[in-house]
C-alpha cells in the first residue's frame, strides 16, 4: 500500500487529458507523414506527385481569385511554394477559416432566430457627429448590434481595480448571472468568484458559465463541469479539445463577458485567472483593461451570450425576461457592444479598428499585446501618421510568447519610419486591447491586433461614443507612457539571419 500511492499519483499525472491529447495528435501526424512518404517514394510516385503538384497549382489559382485577406492568401501561397507536393493538400485540410459545419450551423440558426432582438432603436445616435454615426451604422448593419443611450460606463485600468467591483455586482445578483471567458483557472481570482456563484445558485439565481476548453485546458481539473453542475452552476466548455488533427480547433471563444440581471455587464481583456489581477506574476506586472456597463447597452451582451448558450444547450426562445430593468437617469454618450466571429465573411473587428484609424484627426492611441497585422492595417497606421495624426502603439516590454514578440517587433521599422510612435511597457506584460481617438471615440474589448483575433476567434468589444470614459482611457494611456520605453529605429537593428527569420515570420504570420 505504501508503494501504490506514489505509483497511482505518477500515472494520474502522466495519463491526464493533456498528455493523452498530445500523444494521439503526434501519432496522427506521424501516420500522415508516413503515408505521404510511402505514396511519394513507392511505385505510384510519378502519378501521385503529379496529382499533388496539380492540386497545389489549382489551390494557388483559387487563392489569387478568392476574396480573402491578402496576408492570409500570401501566407498560404508562400507555404505552397515551399512545399509544392504537400502545400495544396495542407490547404484543403487546414486552410478553410470557417468553423466546422456543425458548429457553424447551430450558432447561425440561433443568431438568425433572434435578429429581431437586436433591431436598431430610433433616436439612439442623433447626438453623434457624422463620423460616429457612420461607424455606428456599419456595426448596426453588419453586426448587427445596435447602439444605445441610457448607459453608464466605468473604465478599469487594471484587473485588480475591476475585481472587487465585479464581486460586489455578483453578490447583488437576484435573477441571473452569465459568464463567458476564454480562460478560467483555479486560484485566488476564480475561488472568490466561484464562492459567490455557488451561493447565488443555492439561492435560486440562474448561473451559467461558458468557457473555452482550449484556453482553460491547463487551469481546471478534469471534473470541473461535474463539480459545477452539482452546485447548480450550468457549464458549457466551448469547442471541446479533441485528440484529432483538425482546423476546427483553431476557432476559440476568446470573448470576456459578464452579464448580471440584464442590468450590468463587463468586458475587456481580463480573464478569470490570477495573473490578471496580479495575484500571480508570470511576466512582471500584468497590465490589462476592462469596462463596466450599466443600462440599455447591456442588452447586446445578453443576446450575444444567450445566442451562444442556446446553440449548444437549447433552453429559451424568448429573451424578453432577460432585458434590462434599470436604466440610468441620465445618458452618458452612446455605447455599442458588439461581437465578431468566423461564422460570416464580414471582418467586423478589423473594420472597426481601420475606421477609427482612418477617421482620426488629432490622435489615436492603441493598447495591444500582439502586433501581427496585414497590409491594410499596416498601411492605415502609416498613412494616419503621415497625415499628421499622433499615432501611438503601446505593447508589452516582457513577452508571454517570444516568437510572437519577435514577430510584433518586425513591424516596428516601417511604422517608425512613417512617424508612428511605439512604446514597450517595461514593468511587464501589457494585455489590454483598447483604442482611443480624438477624445470622443474608444473601444475596449478582447480583440487583439493579430490574425487569430481578427479572423479566427469569437471576440467582443464595446464602442464608446462621446462617453466620459473615453477621456478616462486617454488619461490611462498618458499615465502609462512614462512607464514605457519609446522605441527608436536604432533599437530595431538585427543581423542578416534575424532579418531572414523576421521575413519568414511576417510571411507566415496568418498561419501561426
Amino acid at each position: 500500500m505504501l508503494f501504490r500511492l506514489p505509483i497511482v499519483k505518477f500515472f494520474n499525472r502522466i495519463l491526464n487529458r493533456i498528455t493523452v491529447t498530445v500523444v494521439l495528435v503526434a501519432l496522427q501526424l506521424a501516420w500522415l507523414a508516413w503515408v505521404f512518404f510511402a505514396l511519394t517514394t513507392g511505385t505510384a510516385r510519378v502519378w501521385v506527385t503529379g496529382v499533388l503538384n496539380g492540386l497545389s497549382l489549382l489551390i494557388v489559382l483559387y487563392l489569387v481569385r478568392k476574396d480573402e485577406n491578402s496576408a492570409y492568401k500570401v501566407g498560404w501561397i508562400a507555404l505552397i511554394g515551399l512545399l509544392p507536393l504537400l502545400g495544396g493538400a495542407l490547404y484543403l485540410a487546414f486552410g478553410n477559416k470557417a468553423p466546422a459545419k456543425g458548429l457553424r450551423t447551430r450558432m447561425r440558426k440561433v443568431e438568425q432566430a433572434h435578429t429581431a432582438d437586436l433591431a436598431p432603436r430610433p433616436d439612439q445616435t442623433d447626438t453623434l457627429d457624422r463620423v460616429e454615426k457612420n461607424l455606428s451604422h456599419y456595426v448596426e448593419t453588419y453586426g448587427p448590434y445596435p447602439a444605445w443611450k441610457h448607459t453608464a460606463a466605468h473604465y478599469f485600468p487594471c484587473g485588480e481595480a475591476m475585481y472587487p467591483r465585479l464581486l460586489e455586482d455578483l453578490e447583488r445578483a437576484e435573477k441571473f448571472i452569465f459568464l463567458e471567458f476564454f480562460i478560467v483557472k483555479s486560484g485566488t481570482m476564480w475561488d472568490g468568484i466561484e464562492a459567490i456563484l455557488k451561493q447565488k445558485a443555492a439561492e435560486g439565481v440562474d448561473v451559467r458559465l461558458i468557457y473555452d476548453d482550449f484556453g482553460s485546458l491547463l487551469g481546471l481539473p478534469s471534473d470541473f463541469v461535474i463539480r459545477m453542475e452539482r452546485s447548480h452552476i450550468r457549464c458549457i466548455p466551448f469547442n471541446p479539445v479533441m485528440p484529432l488533427v483538425s482546423l476546427v480547433m483553431n476557432h476559440r471563444d476568446h470573448r470576456k463577458i459578464v452579464v448580471i440581471d440584464g442590468n450590468v455587464a463587463y468586458t475587456g481583456g481580463v480573464n478569470l485567472a490570477d495573473e490578471y489581477i496580479n495575484a500571480e506574476q508570470r511576466f512582471g506586472y500584468w497590465k490589462d483593461a476592462a469596462i463596466r456597463l450599466e443600462g440599455a447597452a447591456v442588452w447586446n451582451f445578453t443576446v450575444i451570450f444567450l445566442n451562444c448558450w442556446n446553440a449548444f444547450r437549447p433552453q429559451e426562445t424568448d429573451y424578453a425576461p432577460f432585458a434590462p430593468t434599470h436604466l440610468p437617469e441620465s445618458s452618458d454618450g452612446v455605447v455599442q457592444p458588439y461581437t465578431d466571429s468566423p461564422l460570416d465573411e464580414e471582418p467586423l473587428a478589423e473594420t472597426v479598428y481601420l475606421n477609427i484609424i482612418n477617421q482620426a484627426q488629432r490622435y489615436v492611441y492603441i493598447y495591444t499585446p500582439y502586433l501581427a497585422v496585414g497590409e491594410e492595417m499596416l498601411d492605415a497606421l502609416k498613412t494616419a501618421a503621415k497625415r499628421g495624426v499622433d499615432v501611438r502603439l503601446v505593447l508589452p516590454g516582457i513577452p508571454d510568447k517570444k516568437l510572437v514578440f519577435r514577430l510584433s517587433r518586425s513591424y516596428y521599422v516601417p511604422l517608425l519610419r512613417a512617424g508612428v510612435r511605439i512604446y514597450e511597457y517595461t514593468p511587464g506584460f501589457l494585455h489590454a486591447k483598447c483604442y482611443v481617438s480624438d477624445d470622443h471615440l474608444a473601444v475596449v474589448g478582447s480583440i487583439n491586433m493579430d490574425y487569430r483575433s481578427l479572423f479566427l476567434h469569437f471576440e467582443c468589444g464595446a464602442l464608446l461614443y462621446s462617453n466620459s470614459q473615453v477621456i478616462a482611457l486617454r488619461e490611462d494611456v498618458l499615465a502609462t507612457l512614462p512607464q514605457c520605453r519609446e522605441m527608436q529605429l536604432s533599437d530595431c537593428r538585427t543581423s542578416l539571419p534575424g532579418t531572414l527569420l523576421d521575413s519568414v515570420l511576417r510571411l507566415l504570420s496568418p498561419l501561426l
